[in-house]
């Protein structure tokens, strides 16, 4: 019998002090989408939230109604009915021979990247049964005929030998930009995504100008951001945001675990040490 994974994505800011480049996806199985759905629409619901819930609109007086619909989220993930990964780049590695294209169509080549490796789909599949792939992408914001033959670009990983080993089907039909507004997993990626840019970026000491301490908004996202890696390390243990989740040994662990991160470095690139944290002190 086939299955399908539906994988939700999204991207945050390009251009950070220190990382950049942030994608972030959620993959859940065909038979387990409709209860995750349920789910976190009615923990959402029951918290009193009547709108769209982002990172961005954290607060002091939401914050504690975030964490708890983020200790919903990771409960999911824990239980492996969400996987979860985040992808960036880190400034300090700065590619180099990068043809014009390549530069205009980053946002859709770093796209296929992540889609491709982030969540080890290659070993996904333990049976002889196929698996369809859906991906709902937060709202493309580039042409609709850009759109389109990225479309095209991400179903043609469906002709990759180790995608078709693994009998993994994928259609153009079946990749769609989305609005988040009405997604509640979308929602809750956007959540995690921005709050490992906040950290990762220092955006959590940052004082309004000429303050002496921090704005209770940035002091709420710090919150959430903490109750969010207490859910991560009690998955992975020591659990650090800023590198590769190593596999343990196994490569089958890419696809096997719940949550990863993966610092996507160029390989043709020059290094820049005064563009890291290290490098600024």
């Amino acid at each position: 019998m086939s299955q399908e994974f539906i994988i939700y994505c999204d991207e945050s800011i390009k251009k950070g002090r220190y990382f950049s480049n942030f994608y972030g996806g959620a993959l859940i199985r065909s038979q387990d989408i409709d209860f995750v759905r349920t789910k976190l629409s009615h923990t959402k619901s029951e918290l009193g939230f009547s709108g769209e819930v982002k990172f961005t609109k954290i607060t002091e007086n939401y914050v504690n109604k975030y964490i708890d619909l983020m200790n919903e989220f990771f409960k999911l993930i824990a239980q492996d009915m969400i996987k979860m990964r985040v992808m960036f780049t880190q400034n300090r590695h700065i590619p180099v021979g990068l043809t014009r294209a390549q530069t205009e169509n980053a946002y859709f080549l770093l796209y296929y990247q992540f889609i491709k490796h982030a969540f080890g789909l290659q070993y996904s599949n333990q049976n002889d049964a196929a698996t369809k792939i859906r991906i709902y992408l937060d709202q493309i914001p580039h042409t609709k005929e850009k759109a389109n033959r990225f479309r095209h670009f991400i179903a043609a990983l469906a002709n990759n030998p180790q995608f078709r080993r693994a009998r993994l089907e994928m259609e153009p039909d079946r990749i769609t930009d989305v609005s988040s507004h009405d997604h509640v997993i979308l929602q809750c990626v956007d959540i995690v995504l921005g709050c490992m840019q906040f950290r990762l970026n220092d955006m959590h000491l940052v004082k309004p100008p000429g303050q002496r301490v921090r704005a209770k908004r940035t002091r709420a996202k710090e919150k959430v951001y903490k109750a969010i890696l207490y859910e991560i390390r009690s998955i992975h243990p020591n659990f650090n945001i800023g590198i590769s989740t190593g596999d343990g040994g196994n490569i089958i662990n890419r696809w096997a675990h719940p949550y990863r991160h993966w610092l996507f470095i160029p390989n043709d690139r020059q290094t820049d040490d005064s563009l890291s944290k290290r490098g600024k002190m």
